[in-house]
């Protein structure tokens, strides 16, 4: 006799979610083309043909909107290093089955992390320290896989904080370079990256290997 009421529940929340995702996507959109300043709720709402109750009902503010779309690169980030350190694969194996998977992690959401490296003045401070803890933790993670591999002999670094910040850094900066309509799919720029990455690790394999 529950079922029914229990589908209602289901659909509801799903219709929730559509909204919810509806708005970001509006909003990532308008943000990237505009700037986050120069976008108002007015804007989202008229994109999305809807009025600002329909926004706020989803999102208390313009602000929480800002901060939703800069957690969504971040987070996609951290999962993908954490399922990776989950295998408890040795150090040179899990960074040949991480930095793919980061990279097309990262291009899926080229317009969100783009929002984050340009906007993360306009987030509000607490917000700002959340998504700093949360970039922090990933950090650390990439240090330690490749401190791990520099360790047993099979990553050679020099410096392993400095070597995890020239590959978040490279990556991350592809989401202004990477054209989605272009010649290259994700999946080819994934690939070509880690072979950038993983020879100026010396993995001890060649690229030949990798390919």
């Amino acid at each position: 006799m529950a079922k029914p009421r229990e589908d209602r529940l289901k659909i509801r929340e799903e219709v929730a979610a559509l909204k919810r995702q509806r708005t970001l996507d509006a909003a990532t959109d308008l943000f990237y083309d505009k700037g986050y300043t120069n976008t108002t709720l007015d804007d989202v709402a008229e994109v999305l043909g809807v009025t600002k109750p329909f926004i706020y009902a989803n999102f208390g503010s313009k602000s929480a909107l800002l901060t939703e779309i800069c957690s969504l690169g971040v987070h996609g980030a951290l999962e993908q290093i954490e399922f990776v350190l989950a295998q408890d694969l040795p150090p040179a194996e899990a960074l040949r089955l991480f930095v793919p998977r980061y990279v097309t992690a990262i291009l899926r959401r080229q317009k969100s992390i783009a929002i984050n490296i340009r906007e993360e003045k306009n987030l509000e401070p607490a917000d700002a320290e959340r998504l700093a803890e949360l970039r922090q933790r990933f950090m650390s993670r990439v240090e330690s896989l490749l401190a791990a591999g520099k360790e047993a002999g099979d990553i050679q670094v020099s410096d392993p904080r400095v070597s995890a910040f020239a590959i978040v850094g490279a990556v991350s900066w592809a989401t202004f370079w990477f054209n989605p309509a272009g010649t290259l799919s994700v999946a080819q720029i994934a690939d070509r990256m880690t072979l950038v990455i993983l020879n100026l690790v010396r993995d001890g394999r060649s690229a030949a290997d990798v390919a």
